[in-house]
């Protein structure tokens, strides 16, 4: 499988699917978690590494139960061409993101120091510094190392059972 091919994989069975969302969660988190507390002025290896367990557990579940689930509905009765994986990967990206970025901006909201007394105000603030850095950060970077990831895997595994 040549490195262009593996830029349009998607996984293909419920292992491959766990490992994807694993990969994808953990470097979104990572990356959310890093750009949050250098907006913030707080970035330190403790304050990361104790943010990222809770946030990882959560965007896991909230992406591998709700998320996840109500993207690719809404992506397969969207007027797209779903034979082609460009446009399927980008519309279920760009869906996921909108998501996941509406519930994590309230969990960080939340475990920084609770509800707010302008919540509002500081939810909508939130969910827009979080978009424009999750966007790009999900199409350009996490979504093409998780799907290369996915691509050895998967072309590991067709070895395997040619062997």
């Amino acid at each position: 499988m040549q490195p262009k091919e593996r830029s349009f994989i998607l996984p293909t069975n419920k292992k491959e699917g766990i490992i994807f969302t694993t990969l994808m969660c953990f470097l979104m988190v990572l990356g959310m978690s890093i750009y949050n507390q250098l907006l913030y002025n707080d970035l330190s290896l403790v304050s990361l590494l104790t943010g990222l367990v809770p946030g990882f557990i959560v965007a896991f579940i909230v992406d591998s139960f709700v998320v996840g689930v109500v993207a690719k509905k809404i992506a397969f009765k969207l007027p797209i061409n779903k034979q082609s994986k460009l446009q399927l990967i980008v519309t279920i990206s760009c869906l996921m993101i909108i998501g996941m970025v509406s519930f994590m901006s309230m969990f960080g909201i939340l475990i920084e120091g609770g509800i707010p007394a302008n919540l509002g105000a500081t939810y909508l603030h939130t969910w827009g510094m979080n978009f424009i850095v999750a966007l790009p950060y999900q199409l350009l970077i996490v979504g093409p190392i998780s799907r290369f990831v996915l691509g050895g895997i998967q072309a590991s595994s067709q070895v395997e059972n040619a062997a």
